[in-house]
């Protein structure tokens, strides 16, 4: 049976004022659909690399528009750049999708706690993403992928609204490819040419190749995607226990200090933003929360 981690005890110290940003320069700006983009940045200054655990986020600063927090979605292998996807929707966001080449943002980051897919071992794992929420996912099946011998089944479910809006296609189709990878991709609409499946996400769960009794769950994307998830992986026998979400809400500091996230009696940037399942399920319910 899957063993359940304290997350807690992932967690990163800090050896810098964590309220400093540090100015990363960029490389690279790739778009993935119409609306969301890829950032590539590198360190400036004395910072050589940036370390990080797969599901931590960075809080990103456009000098003179804002901060915000964005999931890590590059190769934790990879230490020499640093990479976010996000979608064009705020002010931030819009600017970033402004900038080019040479370009300085600020970082302060890492933060938050990880993906423990080092409790995996031995074990099937099962990735289940919504829309953008396969960013935050990607470092993790980087790990899974280069270390692929340590563990079960793997299964990616990933499921947008069209075609247009799958993210990191040729990644996807690499991975595909594979003999030892399981990856299912469906759509809410689909469009001419379209020969995959069609449906919300859920959908896929009852009939993916996993052993339940013996699965650890990786979840991300909207709270409601998220909520309904669980519900399927929970009727197929995955434990509460062994089911984790990644819930990215309302954080403005990133250290506990502003309050803007607190879920219940836990803070999203402190405690998060990766939760197990059986710790906030009941606060996930309530909408007044």
């Amino acid at each position: 049976m899957a063993t359940a981690p304290d997350l807690q005890s992932l967690k990163v110290d800090y050896k810098r004022n964590p309220m400093l940003p540090w100015p990363f320069q960029i490389r690279r700006v790739k778009h993935e659909t119409e609306d969301t983009f890829t950032i590539e940045l590198q360190p400036s200054g004395d910072l050589e690399e940036f370390t990080f655990q797969p599901g931590q986020f960075n809080m990103v600063y456009v000098y003179g528009v804002g901060e915000i927090p964005i999931s890590i979605s590059g190769d934790p292998a990879n230490p020499r750049t640093l990479v976010h996807t996000t979608r064009a929707v705020g002010s931030v966001t819009k600017a970033m999708d402004k900038m080019r080449r040479g370009d300085i943002l600020g970082i302060r980051g890492p933060y938050g706690t990880p993906w423990p897919i080092d409790h995996a071992n031995g074990q099937d794992v099962v990735f289940v993403a919504g829309g953008i929420g396969l960013a935050p996912l990607r470092p993790v099946l980087y790990e899974v992928v280069a270390q692929r011998e340590r563990y079960g089944k793997v299964v990616l479910l990933y499921g947008t609204r069209t075609p247009s809006d799958v993210l990191f296609r040729q990644e996807l189709e690499n991975w595909r490819a594979r003999f030892d990878l399981e990856i299912y991709v469906t759509v809410d609409r689909a469009m001419s040419g379209w020969r995959g499946n069609v449906g919300v996400v859920t959908n896929l769960i009852s009939r993916a190749p996993f052993d339940p009794r013996n699965t650890m769950a990786f979840v991300c994307g909207p709270e409601v995607m998220m909520r309904f998830t669980t519900m399927e992986l929970h009727k197929r026998g995955v434990d509460n226990e062994h089911i984790f979400v990644s819930m990215e809400r309302n954080m403005k500091c990133a250290i506990g200090l502003c309050g803007h996230c607190q879920f219940g009696s836990v803070f999203v940037c402190k405690d998060g933003p990766v939760f197990r399942y059986s710790q906030i399920k009941d606060m996930l319910v309530k909408w007044e929360i």
